[in-house]
């Protein structure tokens, strides 16, 4: 079977003049789209690329980000995205890890650039759009010296084909790149397609940063593979969100918790914008109970997935007529993905009890790049540790209770954070909190809860303990409580605990 690149191809002759992608003014058809793809894969291929090869990005969400990818995907290239909110170091670990000659980027970020060119192993430069920058090729200049046609491969393109190197957050120890082949795209996509119907009449805003998996699988490619229309955001501000949903008449939207409650807490919002969107789903990150229960009261049925890098990304999803009734729960694995909660020796844990999640499928990763060890120990035969603690109910759906590394042990009962989370978040004043374990001399370790608190609203740490009183064990209540303004969060919406441990640990 072909590789993804032939998507475009397809669609070029099957709905040549269908809308294909939005980015601000611009809009292409697939037909257009296809040749700009073709005409760049061309231009890397005379730059030297090869079959194999890494070629980076550092840009905001763009056209180009999707014809890069696409261009890597006709070649049997593979690309390196960048987090362009880490530190010019932490970027340079990454093209030096996966030995990338070749970055992409946007002009706003030419001095950091240049810094990876004397830090790197980089050999070319190319910028996006056409602004000229000393040592560094024009992206419309290159394409514009190659043809439409289809580019050959120096080797054949297909589905086992390493396609995206996808490098882990690196917030705890070294960084590891989760290789995903083309065929992880495809079978992601296939299960996205079964579970929600995509079609052509489909309109996805891509919001969350393409340097993410989020906002290439969910739903940028399945999207596009269905004949659909991609309506980019370059960067996540909820007025521009909010009026996109609208005058792009979207369908399919989905973000983390966090662009959930940034969206439902700004002054513009207005459910009646969401009036087209069949589909309105979180993942990637915890979803508040009490946060989809106002999307209800507004008339929104806000459903609930579960993915991970790894998985290219999607493993399951409740079901939306469940939304509401079965809150909390990430739902059943998609139609090509098994999964099973486990104990430490990989014995099936019974219904309702707490062990780890183990997955496996055709849309996993080949490994994670130049680390057999760590791909080793992530894999027992084909089944992928995702490192999640879990439980099944007796219907088979799935709840997260916490990443296993955040649960702590207090007096000798486990302690979910997430669980502690949950309960806080049912307080009107409280904008966002997050729960960690720091050490006790008594106990081993206690909770710490660091709680953001809405603009208009005031709270003290006794109303917060107070409220915990009615709701959680005694154990499980945190014996301090901070406040912040916000949390420290990664692009992909995530919250690094890690930061709050070092500050309050």
């Amino acid at each position: 079977m072909q590789g993804i690149g032939f998507w475009l191809t397809k669609r070029a002759f099957l709905s040549g003049e269908r809308e294909a992608v939005v980015d601000g003014d611009r809009r292409l058809s697939y037909r257009e789209l296809n040749q700009r793809v073709n005409r760049l894969a061309g231009a890397l291929k005379a730059k030297g690329l090869r079959h194999g090869d890494r070629c980076a990005i550092l840009a905001y969400n763009c056209l180009e980000y999707v014809e890069v990818i696409f261009g890597a995907a006709k070649l049997g290239l593979i690309l390196v995205p960048l987090n362009w909110r880490l530190s010019p170091a932490e970027l340079a670990f990454n093209l030096t890890d996966s030995s990338t000659e070749t970055l992409l980027f946007d002009s706003e970020f030419e001095k950091i650039a240049a810094q990876l060119v004397e830090s790197t192993s980089l050999k070319q430069l190319i910028v996006l759009g056409n602004q000229a920058i000393p040592d560094a090729d024009t992206y419309e200049a290159l394409l514009a010296r190659q043809a439409d046609e289809e580019p050959r491969a120096v080797q054949p393109v297909g589905m086992d084909t390493p396609h995206i190197i996808m490098y882990t957050a690196g917030t705890t120890g070294r960084p590891k790149g989760a290789i995903l082949s083309q065929g992880a795209s495809f079978w992601n996509a296939i299960n996205l397609t079964l579970d929600m119907n995509f079609n052509q009449d489909d309109r996805n805003l891509s919001v969350l940063p393409m340097f993410h998996i989020g906002g290439i699988g969910l739903f940028t490619l399945p999207v596009l593979y269905v004949g659909g229309s991609v309506i980019i955001q370059r960067i996540f501000d909820p007025a521009v969100t909010l009026q996109l949903v609208g005058k792009e008449k979207i369908t399919l939207f989905f973000g983390v918790a966090a662009v959930f409650l940034f969206l439902i807490q700004h002054a513009e919002f207005n459910p009646e914008v969401f009036k087209n969107a069949r589909v309105v789903m979180s993942g990637g990150a915890p979803l508040p109970v009490s946060l989809v229960q106002q999307y209800h009261q507004a008339g929104i049925t806000l459903q609930q997935g579960f993915g991970m890098s790894e998985a290219a990304p999607s493993i399951s999803t409740l079901c939306k007529e469940l939304a509401l009734k079965k809150a909390g729960s990430i739902g059943r694995a998609l139609f090509h993905v098994d999964t099973r909660v486990v104990d430490a020796n990989l014995n099936d844990m019974p219904v309702g009890q707490v062990g780890e999640l183990i997955i496996r499928g055709p849309n996993l990763m080949l490994g994670y790049w130049e680390r057999p060890d760590a791909t080793n120990e992530a894999f027992s035969g084909d089944w992928f540790h995702t490192g999640d603690m879990a439980r099944m109910d007796q219907d088979g759906d799935l709840y997260i209770v916490d990443r296993k590394k955040d649960m702590f042990i207090s007096g000798g009962e486990n302690v979910y954070p997430a669980e502690v989370e949950n309960a806080i978040f049912d307080m009107p004043q409280v904008a966002e909190t997050a729960v960690i374990g720091i050490k006790d001399p008594q106990w081993g370790e206690v909770g710490l809860a660091a709680v953001a608190v809405k603009a208009d609203q005031n709270l003290m740490e006794s109303e917060i303990l107070d409220f915990l009183k009615e709701r959680l064990a005694k154990y499980k209540i945190p014996k301090r409580v901070v406040f912040v303004d916000q949390l420290p969060r990664n692009a992909a919406g995530k919250v690094l605990k890690n930061e709050l441990r070092e500050k309050y640990g």
